[in-house]
């Protein structure tokens, strides 16, 4: 729905019924808010109307003719009707336009069922064609995970404008031809490109999956809304399942966008089993373990059961990246004055000046980096993208490219806070920091000009909504803490509103939650870690099975800072960690038990699972869970002097998944790309003496994983990037430090 800054409201008249709109609002916009239903085809909120299809005509009092609902703004007084002789026939005469030559093959068609074009056939019932136009050979064409069929293309355009205005890529277009008119694909052959949204948006079967295409039909599927475990986004998803199994992953496609790792990294239940001697070698486990080390992706209530047991048996909890978050997060209070950070993703959407620092955005959250094209495309949006490397992906909504030394970060924030803030309306202590600042040094060691950061200035002219994303880069920095408490700064004391990435599904409830401790005991369970014991979610893969978190139910605490629902799309064989703590001294029937006892004075609320809102409504807004009280805290503003920037020589790995993996539980998906090379430039070959597809040892932090390396001529300099996510538990230690490291790498047998 579009709303002005200051919301001023007209009176229309729809259908003989008084309705108040708002001024910005189209036709077709107020009439949908208020119930009233006018067909489109073309037509998705979340993209700009172009007025294709032209189903969406009314009748206007005082018009000779019908207008276009979707365009037509609403004005004072104006009396619309949506239903009339004249408007079906209109309608009617589109839908045979459109079903000329359409293929009759709605019985194994992968849409029937859910078919825009079939259900207006029906619906202004085109029984028969009274005109043909002759047929021209078309090809058939594989998309990646999708294939489009131009014989039943109705060249809509949603697919070409999602590409272009959600997805940030102008790989579709339209090839113009009259009749032969087509979609033309110019990156078929490029894995990084989600296509699966722009096949979701397809009223008809012309794109579709082709791994779901002739498997079922879509009315035999149940649909169980759950959350995306792959974003920290959480995105509302809906499994849908048959004979216990899952097959395809859909979304609410009028209103959100979901990337490809999340619609296609589904199938990662566990098809493993637990049994009565199971459960009584885990609790012997935990009866000898000091120390449970586990990851984010976990529910809230799985994070408070572990934090009750630590309180009942003195547990440490070891999870690291959510330490270094929650210390994060914890030093930009002391700051900010706030529990929590101020912006989210609506916020990134609504921006006008965006500035992404500390993350591979396309990569670590594809879903915000379509919001950040969004607001390129509808507000205009300046984008100053501030990393060590370049993205080729994104380099059609970045404005300004701002490259840093790898490990700077403190450097380049100091840098921000000296050019955005006003040192008279700063307190004392941050006046002094940074009047002792020395510019001109840290910009010779960020490598960053002072003329760039000039620049950045002048883009803020006429700018209204300023956003700084903050990302995982930041988080285990060596000087983390100094980071957050400038990033406190600007967002109290500047127009800045920040919004933090958290790396996992849940991240950020679990640093809420939890009393995380810094270093292990004697003897360590594991949930989905490497440790003395391991309770593994991966068939197998430890020393008893756990069900996957598409196999729980529970909530997720969201980027957004929401508390969001998540439901069991698959049973498992066996008992889960709840059952687990009931054996230790809990009681409680059902994990989701534990729901409204998530901590209030964390910003959580008494709510009961069952009772949870999942849904959008007709405007596009989302009800879904709730959002936590973001509560003052005590403010404490001590910043430490810029440290000197440690040198990053030689060969540099920068840890980093493709945006078509996330972790060990999408590298078992059979559905995404598994290829997990090193990939570097020319420059980084040579440094490292190594070749195109040679296969190579690197070492770091104190680890050697072996990869073959893969040369990528869009890449500069000697930092190569290195996913993680084929590396098992042991990838997920090395994804929680620092993500620049220095590393040795060798040839295999050299």
């Amino acid at each position: 729905m579009v709303k002005t800054e200051n919301v001023t409201t007209v009176e229309l008249e729809i259908d003989g019924q008084k309705v108040t709109a708002y001024k910005d609002e189209t036709i077709l916009q107020a009439a949908r808010r208020h119930g009233f239903y006018i067909p489109t085809m073309c037509y998705l909120t979340k993209l700009k109307p172009i007025a294709s299809c032209r189903l969406c005509v009314v009748d206007v009092e005082g018009l000779d003719d019908p207008v276009l609902s979707c365009q037509e703004r609403v004005v004072p007084g104006i009396k619309v009707s949506t239903q009339s002789k004249s408007l079906y026939d209109y309608r009617q005469n589109i839908m045979k336009l459109y079903d000329v030559n359409h293929p009759l093959q709605c019985g194994v068609c992968p849409k029937s069922g859910e078919c825009d074009l079939q259900n207006k056939t029906m619906e202004f019932n085109v029984n028969e064609q009274e005109f043909a136009a002759q047929e021209h050979y078309r090809q058939l064409e594989d998309w990646g995970n999708i294939s489009y069929d131009p014989y039943l293309c109705i060249l809509c355009e949603r697919c070409v404008r999602v590409c272009n205005e959600i997805i940030g890529d102008d790989a579709l277009q339209i090839k113009t031809g009259g009749y032969n008119s087509t979609i033309v694909n110019t990156k078929k052959d490029d894995p990084n490109v989600d296509w699966g949204e722009c096949a979701a948006v397809c009223p008809v079967g012309a794109l579709s999956d082709k791994d779901f295409k002739y498997f079922t039909n879509s009315w035999e599927l149940t649909k169980i809304p759950a959350a995306c475990a792959h974003s920290s986004l959480a995105n509302l998803i809906y499994y849908e399942v048959k004979r216990e199994e899952i097959y395809r992953v859909r979304n609410e496609y009028e209103f959100d966008t979901m990337s490809g790792v999340c619609r296609y990294g589904y199938d990662f239940e566990n098809r493993g089993s637990n049994s009565d001697e199971d459960m009584q070698k885990a609790v012997e486990a935990f009866q000898k373990a000091d120390t449970i080390k586990f990851n984010s992706i976990i529910t809230n209530e799985e994070a408070l059961i572990l934090q009750k047991l630590k309180e009942q048996h003195g547990y440490k909890l070891i999870n690291e990246e959510a330490k270094h978050f929650q210390n994060f997060l914890n030093a930009f209070a002391s700051v900010r004055g706030k529990k929590l950070y101020g912006g989210d993703a609506q916020r990134v959407l609504d921006s006008d000046y965006i500035v992404v620092i500390g993350t591979r955005i396309a990569s670590d959250i594809p879903g915000l980096k379509f919001k950040i094209n969004q607001a390129s495309k509808k507000r205009t949006a300046d984008v100053i993208y501030m990393h060590p490397l370049e993205d080729d992906s994104i380099k059609t909504l970045v404005t300004q490219f701002v490259k840093y030394e790898a490990g700077s970060e403190e450097s380049v924030l100091a840098m921000l806070l000296d050019a955005f803030l006003k040192k008279d309306t700063l307190p004392a202590e941050a006046a002094k920091f940074l009047d002792r600042l020395d510019t001109g040094y840290i910009s010779a060691e960020s490598n960053v000009g002072e003329e760039e950061i000039a620049q950045m200035q002048k883009r803020t002219r006429r700018k209204k909504k300023f956003t700084i994303i903050a990302g995982a880069d930041l988080y285990a920095h060596p000087q983390a803490e100094n980071i957050a408490k400038m990033l406190g700064l600007l967002e109290k004391y500047s127009a800045f509103e920040v919004v933090m990435v958290p790396p996992s599904v849940n991240t950020l409830g679990v640093a809420l939650i939890c009393d995380l401790d810094d270093e292990a005991g004697s003897y360590t369970i594991g949930y989905n870690e490497n440790a003395d014991f391991v309770l593994s979610a991966l068939k197998d893969a430890g020393d008893v099975n756990m069900p996957a978190i598409n196999q729980q139910e529970g909530t997720f605490t969201t980027l957004n800072k929401t508390v969001v629902p998540t439901h069991v799309a698959l049973g498992f064989d066996g008992f889960c960690l709840n059952d687990i703590a009931n054996n230790l001294g809990l009681n409680k029937r059902y994990t989701i038990d534990y729901t409204p006892l998530l901590p209030e004075e964390k910003g959580f609320k008494n709510e009961v699972f069952d009772h949870l809102p999942c849904f959008f409504d007709n405007e596009g807004n989302e009800h879904r869970g709730y959002a936590l009280e973001n509560s003052d805290v005590e403010t404490k503003i001590e910043l430490d002097e810029v440290e000197e920037l440690e040198s990053y020589d030689g060969t540099i790995v920068y840890i980093c998944n493709p945006n078509s993996q996330k972790n060990v539980f999408t590298n078992i998906c059979t559905h995404l790309p598994t290829d997990g090379e090193l990939v570097g430039s020319t420059q980084f070959a040579t440094a490292a003496k190594i070749k195109d597809g040679d296969n190579v040892t690197i070492e770091l932090l104190g680890k050697t994983v072996e990869k073959a390396f893969k040369l990528d001529e869009s890449l500069k300099g000697t930092i190569a990037l290195m996913p993680i996510f084929d590396l098992g538990f042991e990838g997920q230690e090395i994804g929680s430090k620092y993500r620049f490291n220095k590393a040795k790498i060798r040839q295999v047998n050299k």
